[in-house]
C-alpha cells in the first residue's frame, strides 16, 4: 500500500490540507480549524505529512510523529516556485504537496524541544548584542554632535564615561545611558 502524502499549510487558526487518494487519484482538499488537526490525522492511516518550515511547523511535526506519520518540513523558498495561482491557503497546500513529490527535494530536519529552546536563546542573545551595539553607536554619534570624542569599543567607551574622561561637557544623560547599558549588558551575559 502506497502512503498518502498530505500537503499542510499552517496558519494561525485555519489549516489547509491537500492530498491525492493513492487508489483512485482523486484530489482532496480540506480546511480544518486548529483544534481539529490532530483529530483528522488520528482518523487517517499513517502517511507522509509535509509542511513548510515556518512558525509552529516544528511543534506540529513533533505532535504528528507519535501518530505514526512521517513528517517532513520544506524550506519556503523551495515551495514558492510551485504556487500556480494567487497566493492563498489552498494554493499553498497544493504547492507544498507538489514540492514534496520532487525526487531531489531537500528537507529541513525536525528539532527536539530542547534543541529549539537552545536556538531560541541564541537568537535572543544575538538580538541583545545587536541592540547593545546600536545603542553604543547611537551614543557615540550623539556625543559627537556635542564635539565629544567617544573612544571606540564598548568597554573603552563605558570606562571613559564612568571615569569622566570625556571632559566636563559630558552630559548627565550620557552617563545615565551608559549606566543603563552596562546593566543591560550584565543581564544579557548571565
Amino acid at each position: 500500500m502506497k502512503l498518502t502524502t498530505y500537503g499542510v499549510d499552517i496558519a494561525k487558526r485555519v489549516f489547509q490540507i491537500h492530498w491525492v487518494v493513492p487508489e483512485t487519484g482523486e484530489i482532496q482538499r480540506k480546511k480544518l480549524k486548529r483544534d481539529d488537526v490532530m483529530t483528522f490525522f488520528h482518523l487517517q492511516a499513517p502517511g507522509r505529512v509535509v509542511m513548510e518550515a515556518c512558525g509552529a511547523a516544528q511543534h506540529w511535526a513533533r505532535q504528528l510523529q507519535p501518530l505514526g506519520d512521517t513528517v517532513q518540513l520544506i524550506h519556503p523558498k523551495f515551495v514558492r516556485p510551485f504556487v500556480m495561482t494567487n497566493k492563498n491557503d489552498a494554493a499553498d497546500a497544493q504547492a507544498i504537496w507538489t514540492a514534496a513529490q520532487q525526487p531531489s527535494m531537500r528537507f529541513v530536519p525536525i528539532k527536539s524541544e530542547a534543541a529549539q529552546a537552545v536556538l531560541a536563546l541564541h537568537r535572543i542573545r544575538s538580538q541583545l548584542v545587536k541592540f547593545r551595539t546600536m545603542q553604543m553607536n547611537q551614543l557615540r554619534g550623539l556625543l559627537g554632535e556635542f564635539g565629544i570624542e567617544f573612544p571606540g569599543g564598548r568597554e573603552a567607551g563605558l570606562a571613559a564615561l564612568r571615569d569622566h574622561q570625556l571632559g566636563t561637557r559630558t552630559c548627565v544623560a550620557a552617563r545615565s545611558l551608559a549606566n543603563a547599558n552596562a546593566g543591560a549588558a550584565t543581564a544579557g551575559t548571565e
